[in-house]
This record gives structure tokens, sequence and C-alpha cells, in this order.
């Protein structure tokens, strides 16, 4: 199943729908959706190796603009949602001073820059940043410099190195899968276990 869907992606990285596939991937990962642009990205550009910079700069555009939506989420929604529940279990206050140090010293940069280039789920850091209120033109510095950085160097080395990266992916692709869904699970177990 795992190769049909591999080759279902490849397939759809050659059709002339894949760059606003790409896009809308991008967009909707940095908020709600689980699973990372990386998966379009990479047979994107293995289909089409001379178009890296176009791709790596629409993954990275839809990923900064739906960072902007996961802002909004935590912003808007935290009154209504989330601040009735810290307050039934008692946790307005430890959230509170949560919130100050995450605003007031460089970790919240640097939780948002690290999240944006690893595995971690990225739609995380950007509902918590509106939900502190994070300072919203640095968050988009971070963001921009943070996901272009990791969208930019995963097309620059499969457009250096494509086919045998492309060989790569194929033979240990159960494996790689397995690997990704472990960072994606122990990415959610952090989340939960620091908050």
């Amino acid at each position: 199943m795992l190769r049909r869907l591999y080759d279902w992606t490849m397939s759809l990285a050659a059709t002339r729908h894949a760059e606003k596939a790409l896009f809308g991937v991008s967009f909707i990962e940095s908020s709600i959706f689980p699973i990372p642009p990386d998966v379009l990205l990479i047979p994107m550009v293995l289909a089409r190796r001379e178009s890296w910079l176009r791709l790596a700069l629409i993954c990275t555009a839809g990923s900064v603009l739906g960072a902007f939506l996961g802002y909004a989420i935590g912003m808007f929604l935290f009154e209504t949602v989330g601040q009735p529940i810290l307050a039934f279990y008692g946790k307005a206050e430890s959230f509170q001073q949560l919130s100050a140090w995450y605003n007031t010293s460089s970790w919240g940069g640097w939780a948002i820059f690290g999240a944006a280039i690893t595995p971690f789920p990225y739609k995380v850091v950007t509902i918590f940043s509106g939900t502190t209120g994070f300072n919203l033109a640095l968050f988009a510095v971070i963001s921009v410099i943070g996901r272009g950085f990791r969208f930019f160097l995963v097309a620059g080395l499969l457009y250096h190195f494509g086919e045998p990266i492309r060989i790569f992916i194929e033979k240990y692709l159960n494996l790689l899968f397995v690997l990704f869904i472990i960072l994606l699970l122990g990415g959610f177990y952090a989340i939960k276990f620091v908050m």
C-alpha cells in the first residue's frame, strides 16, 4: 500500500495541479494538517529537478502564510476555548507564567525556529505563538527564515543528488515512513509532556 501511495504521489508531482497542491498542503500543515509538505515536495523535485527553486519557494510561501492562520487560531480561539479549559483545571496561572517566559526570553524565537526546520509539528508553535501574543513581526521573520531554510535545503539536496536520493528513498521507503511516523508521534508526545 505504501508503494502505491508513493507512486501516486510521484505521478501527482508531474500533473499541472501539483504546484497548487503543494501550496495547499504547505498552507494547511502550518495550522491544522498533520502531514508535512515534504511528502509532496520531495517527489515533485525528483520529477522536475530543474524547478527546485520555484518549488521550494511555493512550499515556503504556503507554509509561512499558513503559519499566520495558526497564529490567528491561537489568538482568537484561546479566549473562547483554551482559557475556560485552563481555568477549569486550575492551570490559568501556570499558563500565564509559561506565556511570559515564552515572550520575554529568546526561547520563544528559538522554539519557532526549531519547529520550522525540524519534524516537530510546526502548527503547535504557530498556534501557541498566537495564544501568547508573541511579537507578530518577529514571528514572521523567524518563520520565513526557518521554513525557507528547511524547504530550500531539502529541494537543493534533491536537485544536486536527485537520482541517488530517489533510489535511496525507493529502497528504504518503508523504513523512512516508519521513522517519519515515530518523529511525528514523538513531536506530539513532547508537546503533551511540555504542556
